[in-house]
């Protein structure tokens, strides 16, 4: 699980600029700051934990996650996490009809896989030169869209985004296809169309890789047969009490001196 000083260190807590907030999100700032939301972190770490233990019970139940992600900063986050633990992964482009056209992508991913295949067998060895350099183009762009997809050979249990804000057509798809969605969800996102959403920062490098580390372990330990604990709603379960976990105000002014230039960073 997450604690108070890793999120904090990470700068979970920092929201968008004031000004372009989505008012549905209000429930998960703190304050405001210079112009910048601050993100309650008692509540990320509550909305974490319910995120965690739902992750964790889909996958030992041995189904399918995929993690969605094509910013930039994020892309190579996506594909170390996802491969770390085995799970599916988009991170340069979503193709509409992924979810809800899936046999037609899936027969795409099935091309892609014979190219590689005869590729490596040397099957296009004695073609011309301008067809083998078509086929080859038509494979890099197969493995660009494709390639953290090609074990997925069925609709995954659990879709996990950072920034739907971004991945907005990834959000519809699942669900249009009813698939639980777990999200790290900044100040400008609308937790309505996130099942299990996790308030925090998501461009900032070291925040989006701290919470997706931590989703991969929770997919890592429901595969390895551990006992996992119904996703249960978090006002059932005796959570840490709220002055234990409080944010510090001196602390909170610090790291907002530290972070003085965040409004040109965050846009």
């Amino acid at each position: 699980m997450l604690t108070m000083k890793e999120l904090l260190e990470a700068g979970v807590h920092f929201g968008h600029r004031a000004r372009k907030w989505n008012p549905k999100m209000r429930e998960f700032i703190y304050t405001e700051r210079k112009g910048i939301h601050i993100i309650d972190l008692t509540k990320t770490l509550e909305m974490f934990e319910r995120a965690y233990l739902f992750v964790r019970e889909q996958a030992a139940q041995g189904k399918g996650i995929l993690f969605v992600g094509t910013k930039r900063q994020v892309q190579a986050i996506v594909e170390e996490e996802a491969k770390r633990c085995g799970a599916h992964y988009v991170n340069r482009r979503w193709i509409g009809g992924t979810l809800t056209n899936f046999e037609v992508i899936r027969r795409r991913i099935l091309h892609m896989i014979e190219l590689e295949r005869n590729f490596a067998e040397g099957k296009y060895e004695r073609l011309p030169i301008k067809e083998r350099l078509k086929l080859e183009k038509e494979l890099a762009r197969l493995k660009s869209n494709f390639d953290g997809l090609r074990n997925m050979d069925r609709l995954p249990g659990v879709v996990f985004v950072i920034d739907p804000t971004v991945e907005v057509h990834a959000v519809r798809e699942a669900n249009a296809m009813r698939i639980p969605i777990v999200a790290i969800c900044d100040t400008d996102a609308d937790p309505d169309l996130i099942d299990f959403p996790i308030p925090g920062n998501d461009d900032a490098i070291k925040s989006t890789r701290l919470i997706t580390a931590r989703i991969a372990d929770a997919v890592l330990e429901g595969r390895e047969g551990r006992e996992a604990a119904p996703a249960t709603p978090a006002e059932t379960r005796e959570m840490p009490k709220p002055e234990m976990i409080a944010v510090d105000e001196e602390h909170l002014m610090e790291m907002m001196e530290k972070y003085e230039d965040y409004n040109e960073e965050k846009g």
